[in-house]
């Protein structure tokens, strides 16, 4: 009887190093996908990343002969009582000459609201050549109570799109920043 024990107890240690093995692969894998995923999306162009900061204007050739459709999609992030659309929802434009677009976006609430919007561009690979010069994504927004404000983004996009990209989206989306400002 003896020896069973030993060769159950052996059995359960085994068991209990391969759980916790596999408890350490999962964490680390956890860990990894962050880096994984910006990987990833920089190789297969998925959920496109705009500038952060504001580019210089520059002049860029501007190709009347060609017409692209860019869409404005908003949405707030569950947390954020906010009112947040754009006052043109799809625009038509020629790669190379800028264009001015403008954002509302009003506190619901009595109390401060800090938000800050996050971009993202559809198709992913077109976001390179989506040139931002003023954004409100740049900075977080301060809302006074019940405070309603008109955002403008500047942007142009780079004539050396390729012809394929006949549809751009441009999407952002608010977070509710207010507690981790405090």
């Amino acid at each position: 009887m003896t020896r069973h024990n030993n060769d159950v107890q052996q059995k359960n240690q085994n068991l209990a190093k391969k759980l916790v093995l596999i408890a350490v692969a999962m964490f680390g894998f956890g860990y990894a996908l962050v880096p994984l995923y910006d990987v990833l999306c920089d190789v297969t162009g998925l959920n496109g990343k705009t500038n952060e900061t504001a580019v210089a204007e520059t002049q860029y050739p501007v190709d009347k002969n060609r017409e692209l459709t860019i869409e404005f999609v908003t949405s707030l992030n569950k947390s954020t009582p906010m009112i947040f659309y754009s006052v043109t929802p799809k625009l038509k434009i020629h790669p190379g000459q800028y264009y001015t677009v403008n954002f509302v976006a009003e506190n619901k609430t009595d109390k401060p609201l800090v938000a800050q919007a996050i971009p993202s561009v559809s198709p992913g690979l077109a976001a390179e050549y989506l040139k931002k010069t003023e954004c409100f994504c740049f900075s977080q927004q301060t809302f006074a109570p019940h405070e309603k404000k008109t955002m403008p983004v500047r942007f142009v996009i780079d004539p050396k799109l390729p012809e394929r990209y006949k549809t751009i989206t441009l999407a952002y989306t608010f977070f509710d920043n207010t507690d981790r400002n405090q």
